[in-house]
């Protein structure tokens, strides 16, 4: 039987339709970057005080201790942010001993920005948590969005979902930038983080099913990835020269009108196409790459007997569910144990991150490092793929990574320089990971469930992400501790991923029961011999199933 890039081989594997493809698919990556991270500034708390309405000035630096109590937070000692002192008539300075909240609201530093939503609706003090919580509202939208993107995508095609979800997170993004209420912007950022999402899932499933081979492998891991990484890396230059959080956020929005030509440039995916018969339609679409390429293609691309093989290798896959993820010992232990790096690593990378504003320096230029660090992560990724075993990779960048920010505990303050550094090298090394896994759960996951499980462990990610808003939300009070959580966790993770199996070279699973049982150091090679006969004898066994 022919599979569908043996048919098609004669495209080749880098023509002028497959650059275009790449470039443009990848391009469109380039707003992700920076839509989730956008609240790294949106969100910033600038300092601040209670207003006091019997002073005439609102400035900073000035001796208010009369006025408002001091504190310490981070070894420092400020002013107060949510307590002032009563005010008390017979008192020589006009204010008593006692104190109370800030009744007459808050006075906010103008020094870096002009606005956050933070000095917008008032998100400090007992609102403090809507800061982290509105964060949390986004994740939540992408989780949906991983659910749901996946099903439109099978039912209604793969450009349709492409095209929907770049138009959804542009429009309500630019909705965000008008919103007059804090629960009507967490609303549209719910709808924006679905669309965030879902747009590149999109972009990276139809790249993969338009590009074969070597080509499909380097967009995957630098295509979309590095394109991520250039959005992510706009960010803060788009937001050191627009201080208001309304402008910069429609500044963040308009780029994504600049993708609408790509409607007439991006196919629909012929494999899609033939999954739902449309057969002359999908001969029109590789008619019209061959085209371009110069290639004057058969005159018969899909042969009737080929079309209902294709077909029936369709159905045989739709007898699966979701619960053969945890049908036998070997994949039930591969899933729980990639569903906890999936949310580890998820969980520091967003929340690293997001830490950014945290951290000593400037805020710009920290979040600058940040996001030059993925270059160097998905670049250094890219090589350890070619030259390096799946079971070094993994735990490697993870226990590395995990050491590094660990490390930050026991560096001096006034070292900032060091401290930056460790932290941009975990990062790096997370980031690396992170796009890792996209490929390592490929070889992991037998055929007929490796669409389900990626998309449960992607899914499962989320609860980490979700998670990240509250650990950054930490370092306003405490530098230290997101890192030792963080650093910690990491740690656990990459020794647990010293369990899986390796899968370098060799050839993917097709069935459950050729799924490869832990590897652990006291499992020897005879009993892995052993266990791995009797996976294939019971190959056959499932190949009737389904027939049957």
């Amino acid at each position: 039987m022919k599979d569908y890039e043996e048919i098609t081989s004669f495209l080749g594997e880098w023509g002028p339709f497959q650059k275009v493809i790449f470039l443009l698919l990848s391009l469109s990556s380039i707003p992700n970057g920076y839509v989730g991270m956008a609240m790294v500034f949106l969100a910033d708390i600038p300092p601040h005080r209670c207003r006091i309405p019997q002073l005439n000035f609102s400035g900073f630096g000035l001796d208010l201790n009369y006025s408002i109590p001091l504190q310490e937070v981070k070894g420092e000692v400020i002013l107060s942010r949510c307590t002032r002192f009563k005010q008390q008539l017979d008192s020589a300075t006009g204010f008593g001993n006692e104190t109370e909240g800030c009744l007459d609201g808050w006075e906010f530093s103008k020094e870096q920005y002009r606005s956050t939503i933070v000095t917008e609706w008032d998100l400090v003090c007992d609102n403090a948590w809507k800061t982290p919580f509105t964060v949390t509202i986004f994740f939540f939208g992408v989780l949906s969005g991983s659910f749901l993107s996946g099903i439109i995508s099978d039912r209604y095609g793969r450009r349709f979902i492409f095209f929907a979800t770049l138009a959804l997170q542009t429009v309500f993004s630019i909705l965000q930038a008008a919103a007059n209420s804090w629960e009507l912007f967490c609303a549209l950022y719910f709808i924006v983080g679905m669309g965030q999402i879902a747009n590149y899932c999109a972009a990276f499933i139809l790249g993969s099913e338009l590009l074969i081979r070597n080509v499909r492998i380097n967009f995957a891991s630098l295509g979309v990835s590095m394109c991520y990484a250039i959005g992510y890396t706009a960010l803060p230059m788009f937001a050191w020269f627009i201080r208001s959080w309304r402008i910069l956020l429609i500044a963040l929005s308009i780029p994504g009108f600049l993708y609408i030509p790509l409607w007439w440039y991006i196919p629909e995916s012929p494999r899609w196409l033939l999954s739902q018969g449309r057969v002359k339609e999908a001969e029109d679409i590789i008619r019209a790459a061959a085209r371009k390429n110069g290639i004057t293609p058969p005159d018969v691309i899909f042969k009737p007997e080929d079309c209902e093989q294709l077909m029936e290798n369709k159905e045989s896959q739709r007898l699966y569910t979701w619960l053969d993820l945890i049908k036998t010992t070997n994949i039930r232990n591969i899933t729980l144990i990639s569903i906890i790096i999936w949310i580890v690593i998820s969980m520091t990378y967003y929340g690293m991150s997001l830490n950014t504003p945290n951290m000593d320096g400037d805020p710009y230029f920290n979040c600058l490092v940040a996001a030059s660090s993925e270059f160097l992560g998905y670049g250094s990724i890219w090589l350890f793929i070619r030259y390096t075993p799946r079971r070094f990779t993994l735990p490697f960048t993870m226990i590395l990574s995990g050491t590094l920010l660990l490390i930050i505990k026991f560096i001096p303050q006034d070292m900032h320089a060091l401290s930056l550094t460790l932290v941009m090298i975990g990062k790096t090394g997370v980031t690396g990971a992170f796009g890792f896994l996209y490929l390592y759960g490929t070889e992991l996951f037998p055929t007929v469930v490796r669409n389900m499980a990626l998309g449960a462990t992607s899914m499962a990610s989320r609860v980490g992400s979700t998670v990240s808003p509250y650990i950054a939300y930490m370092g306003t009070y405490n530098k230290i501790l997101p890192y030792i959580l963080m650093g910690g966790t990491t740690v656990i993770a990459g020794v647990l991923s010293l369990l899986l199996p390796e899968t370098k070279g060799e050839q993917l699973p097709e069935f459950i029961n050729q799924v490869k049982p832990l590897r652990c150091m006291c499992t020897n090679r005879a009993s892995r011999d052993g266990q791995r006969q009797k996976g294939n004898a019971q190959v056959g066994n499932e190949v009737n199933n389904i027939q049957e």
